[in-house]
């Protein structure tokens, strides 16, 4: 059972979203569980501080190093498992890096303020890891996009397994489109192909779509989906 680990000072918040559907679906088959750690509880003064002001000046308040690091030690027992931090510093989250975290169960760190001391990703190992180029009043939001990614890719999650194979991402380019009844609506019909039946006319038309559309909406995967196929 994949599990994913969340540290947040907010655990209220969880598990939100990932108690419905397909996702919740999948915690009651115990395909995969949530453990949600509040990072205040390991502050050791009475006032439960978790951060304090940057040394060298600065606006805004930063987390601080010891009390993450006992919220971790004590809640983290394999080594093996990978934490990490969502940050706008970090490396870009995609469909490739999603399959490489569903290999072991997953502690998420979710920074607030202006983010927390150096020191415990270094002390720590952490991972930064980064869902976009914008920045989010904190990390909650980004975890649900992350423990979304992965869990879809769990073995039993989804009802159809081909599905997987055909999303956008999959094969280095976006999907092709999709229709279904009724096959005239508003004037606009259904492609004549899909309704032949002839499975290998319909791959072909979808390849050809999903190039197209790649091509032109996502210059950059374009270049890399050329460049791998031209080896």
């Amino acid at each position: 059972m994949w599990t994913a680990r969340v540290f947040t000072l907010y655990p209220e918040l969880f598990p939100g979203p990932l108690n419905s559907g397909l996702y919740k679906k999948a915690l009651n088959k115990k395909i995969w569980s949530l453990q949600v750690i509040n990072i205040r509880d390991y502050a050791k003064d009475k006032h439960k501080t978790v951060d304090d002001t940057p040394f060298g000046g600065g606006s805004g308040m930063v987390m601080k190093a010891d009390v993450i690091a006992s919220a971790l030690d004590k809640n983290v027992s394999n080594k093996k498992e990978r934490i990490i931090y969502l940050s706008p510093k970090g490396k870009k989250f995609d469909q490739t890096y999603a399959k490489k975290l569903m290999n072991n169960n997953l502690n998420i760190l979710c920074g607030h303020f202006e983010g927390i001391d150096e020191r415990i990703l270094e002390s720590r190992n952490i991972e930064e890891i980064s869902i976009g180029d914008f920045v989010l009043s904190g990390s909650e939001v980004a975890v649900f996009v992350v423990i979304d990614t992965i869990v879809r890719l769990l073995p039993g999650v989804l009802g159809n397994h081909d599905s997987l194979s055909e999303e956008s991402f999959e094969n280095g380019l976006l999907e092709y489109p999709q229709y279904t009844k009724p096959q005239k609506w508003e004037g606009k019909e259904v492609p004549q192909v899909l309704l032949t039946g002839n499975h290998k006319k319909i791959k072909d038309w979808r390849l050809i779509q999903s190039e197209s559309i790649t091509r032109r909406r996502r210059p950059d995967l374009w270049k890399k989906y050329k460049k791998k196929n031209e080896k």
